[in-house]
């Protein structure tokens, strides 16, 4: 099988186009920017609420280890109550 290009032009039409190129030498370059909102930024910073968190699980681990700690039953039974009720 033989194919022939009649009245086809022989120029390639890709040639043609205007290439983007891009200068090396521009200023617009961006950055990458990143915003922090004020709510992100109190939850950051370390508050007293951790300190005594922290205090008061040292406070339960002694208290489990040596034997003193005791569960109030009824207690947990109320708060058991409360969340499922609710």
């Amino acid at each position: 099988m033989k194919i022939t290009s009649y009245n086809v032009n022989s120029i390639n039409p890709y040639n043609k186009q205007p290439k983007n190129v891009k200068s090396t030498d521009s200023k617009s370059t961006f950055a990458d920017k990143i915003e922090i909102s004020t709510t992100a930024k109190e939850m950051s910073v370390s508050s007293t609420y951790s300190t005594e968190r922290a205090e008061k699980v040292k406070k339960l681990k002694e208290e489990i280890q040596s034997g003193e700690y005791k569960v109030d039953a009824r207690k947990v039974a109320e708060d058991m109550l409360k969340y499922y009720r609710y």
